[in-house]
């Protein structure tokens, strides 16, 4: 139903493509499985259903990751704890041995696993079971987090939220210190973001800095029409990622705003009427136009009658359809011509006819 895909370390390990190409779709759970294997593997399988090609979670402890007086940085209106340890230690109980299973699970439905690491312990026991390390927006500017996740010598997959552009080029500099591929994924960290405020012009910003660079895009938006997934594609994104869930009426940070397995068909069925419209990149006359060709495109015309033996002036031509004789392009070369034969006027003009 849906095609096929390399996997992620491939793409971002390869040239970025010229013009928009299908892209490879990442479901972040993130810890939308709220701690029951049961409803993380259920998201496996509505992933899968859906037509994704990775399925992500989230792996951290509250006490690594967040100080207990950090504040909220989401709209509580939406979540209302007010405190960043608080809400990361209700769903910090997956470690190891769950995410062992889980990668099992992938393997078995045949969609790739990744999670994004948080602290040191994480990445190392994370590194054995994906080929490519996620890097929140969050640690962008981690620069010892970073070193550490470069030096197991896999590609790396970064979200640019709340970045300037040097910040991203400084970043970039670190990982590519330790010559791994990665890929930039534009991303804003509101969460939800407006529509208005997505600036999905800043995947085309991307592309014009890191040429060389695969980009994608990181979706904080409301999942609605899913339209901002496909202007992110049409705009050059390669790689799109979008919070997942089995239920988006369940409160909490990552349900509201994530998609879920009905959005995402109706995103791979919008997404396929795209690319039919997209069609070819290389710039030719195509088979379904050769009858407009050659009808609708001009020849060489008598615009008089012309004797037998003149030698033929400009006055004597004009262009009309069809395209059966003499192309208007060689005009200048058939001025000077003789007639081999009496022509009459709006006759279309054929090489034989003269000498």
């Amino acid at each position: 139903m849906f095609e096929q895909k390399r996997n992620l370390a491939e793409i971002i390990a390869s040239a970025p493509s010229r013009s928009p190409v299908y892209p490879y779709i990442i479901a972040e759970v993130g810890v939308n499985h709220e701690g029951s294997l049961d409803l993380a593997k259920r998201l496996v399988d509505e992933a899968v259903e859906g037509g994704a090609n990775a399925i992500k979670f989230q792996t951290y402890k509250a006490e690594t990751l967040a100080s207990k007086d950090s504040p909220a940085y989401w709209d509580q209106n939406f979540e209302p704890t007010s405190s960043q340890y608080e809400l990361f230690k209700k769903h910090d109980s997956f470690w190891k041995d769950e995410f062992e299973c889980l990668k099992k699970v992938c393997d078995q439905r045949g969609i790739e696993f990744l999670s994004t690491a948080f602290d040191v312990e994480s990445a190392k026991f994370l590194n054995d079971l994906m080929t490519v390390h996620k890097i929140s927006s969050s640690d962008l500017n981690n620069k010892p987090f970073i070193e550490i996740l470069t030096s197991f010598g896999k590609p790396i997959l970064l979200s640019t939220g709340a970045a300037n552009l040097h910040e991203i080029f400084e970043t970039c500099s670190w990982i590519e210190a330790n010559k791994v591929p990665y890929s930039l994924l534009h991303c804003v960290l509101n969460y939800p973001t407006p529509d208005e405020h997505a600036h999905l012009a800043m995947i085309s910003g991307l592309k014009e800095h890191f040429p060389k660079i695969v980009i994608g895009y990181s979706d904080h938006t409301m999942p609605k029409d899913m339209h901002n997934l496909e202007i992110a594609t049409l705009l050059g994104a390669q790689i799109i990622e979008k919070h997942f869930t089995h239920d988006k009426s369940l409160p909490g940070n990552d349900h509201y705003h994530a998609m879920d397995r009905h959005d995402l068909k109706r995103f791979h069925q919008r997404l396929q009427v795209v690319f039919k419209c997209l069609g070819q990149s290389d710039v030719v006359s195509l088979q379904t136009e050769q009858l407009a060709r050659l009808n609708a495109r001009r020849s060489l015309v008598s615009m008089r009658p012309i004797p037998k033996g003149k030698v033929i002036e400009y006055d004597d031509l004009t262009w009309k359809r069809p395209a059966h004789g003499i192309s208007p392009k060689d005009i200048n070369s058939l001025i000077g011509k003789t007639s081999t034969i009496e022509l009459k006027e709006d006759c279309v003009l054929q090489w034989n006819f003269f000498t």
